[in-house]
């Protein structure tokens, strides 16, 4: 599936010298199905653990191994090649690089098609470092490092491992979902969003009834988590809180919440220092009056009654703030609705003093909780509405970071 960050971007990967070379075959093939247009640099060392031609097939563009043509023997894209590769790059990425590769970008070294890139290209750089043992903590390499990243470089960091030597530490290559998240985070820098701060909320909220049951809801988080990667897509500071497990996008600083209570306390907290805020959450409408400290225990023949009290409305203290301190500037909220869509959306909408409203029928088989698509309306509060057909989850997030975008502006 297309992605919008990495659409029509043009990415140059440089694969230094490393047994982990053979994950990037993966990560080449996600981004151009991504849609970047993705232009591999093989160093010498790297073609003694991966083909160029392994590389050629996955991205359907030449793969240049020296300075003067690439492996298919065609031309270089001028006569220049290093300028020819980093001109109008949105991004220069090596992964993974080497201990070695590391040294030489530290010193500017010029004598492969790698390095005279590297000094040539205008663009975000991005490393992956990758070493056996524990090369990766050796005071040379860490220096290295630090003075790239002095000088604007994204250094990905490695993860804790099994090596092929057989030793464990600090230097694998992280997975292809990792890196394309590190890919979008840097891409993301110049988006709409850029210095801006969304607080998204994600997931159900849980009130307890005793210590092993709770009043809960259907609702996955995967939308919230969408806005979220979107949001970070386009440039933005994201905070995310949470009530369920799913895998974090890149970038975003994460608060666990359980209930509506922690949930209200943690997004009106953050929403202080907020540009928007977008209540993606389905927040428990109830609670028990009285839960208990021990586990309930079933007796036959006996049901069990519960008394229940209403939450705080966490969109309408939203509102409050916002009217005490300014903060935050857009308040966007979510309507889940088995009837009527509409018309209880637009007085939700009114009754809570929101810039935009998301609007989802969850009787539709195939939106609302658990899936990942979604069909939903977009009610603004000057009374425009723009009606989303069924797509993806990212997809409905990208349209309402979007609107957001135009709303900040």
């Amino acid at each position: 599936m297309k992605l919008r960050v990495f659409d029509g971007r043009r990415l140059v990967l440089a694969v230094t010298g490393s047994i982990s070379a053979y994950k990037v075959v993966d990560l080449a093939s996600k981004l151009t199905q991504a849609g970047a247009l993705v232009d591999v640099i093989l160093t010498e060392s790297a073609q003694q653990f991966v083909s160029a031609l392994t590389f050629q097939s996955v991205t359907g563009r030449p793969v240049y191994t020296d300075l003067w043509q690439s492996v298919s023997g065609g031309a270089l894209p001028t006569h220049i090649a290093h300028v020819g590769l980093a001109h109008d790059a949105d991004l220069l990425a090596v992964i993974p690089a080497t201990a070695h590769s590391i040294a030489r970008l530290t010193h500017g070294m010029a004598d492969d098609l790698l390095g005279v890139t590297a000094l040539a290209a205008t663009c975000p750089v991005v490393i992956a470092p990758a070493m056996d043992g524990s090369m990766y903590h050796h005071p040379a390499v860490a220096d290295n490092l630090e003075r790239l990243q002095q000088r604007g470089v994204w250094v990905i960091e490695p993860e804790v491992g099994r090596f092929a030597s057989g030793l464990t530490g600090q230097g694998r290559l992280p997975e292809t979902p990792t890196l394309m998240g590190h890919l979008r985070r840097v891409l993301g820098q110049r988006g709409p969003l850029n210095g801006r701060h969304v607080v998204v909320s994600a997931g159900g909220t849980r009130e307890a009834i005793d210590p092993v049951r709770f009043l809960g809801n259907r609702s996955s988080g995967k939308q919230g988590y969408a806005l979220a990667q979107a949001a970070v897509d386009a440039g933005a500071d994201v905070t995310l809180v949470t009530t369920v497990d799913l895998p974090l996008p890149i970038g975003v600083y994460p608060v666990a919440v359980e209930s509506a209570a922690q949930m209200r306390d943690a997004v009106l907290k953050h929403a202080e220092q907020a540009d928007a805020v977008i209540m993606a959450a389905a927040v428990a409408d109830f609670r028990p009056l009285r839960p208990s400290d021990q586990k309930i225990k079933k007796q036959e023949g006996l049901g069990l009654t519960l008394e229940l009290g209403r939450t705080d409305d966490i969109l309408l203290a939203l509102q409050a703030k916002r009217q005490q301190i300014g903060r935050p500037r857009v308040l966007i909220g979510f309507a889940a609705e088995s009837d009527q869509l509409l018309t209880n959306a637009r007085r939700k909408l009114e009754q809570k003093g929101l810039d935009l409203l998301v609007a989802n029928d969850i009787t539709a088989p195939d939106a609302g909780f658990a899936v990942d698509t979604n069909r939903v309306s977009l009610l603004h509060r000057d009374g425009r509405q723009v009606t989303l057909d069924l797509m993806s989850k990212a997809q409905v997030a990208e349209r309402i970071i979007d609107e957001l975008a135009l709303l900040l502006a």
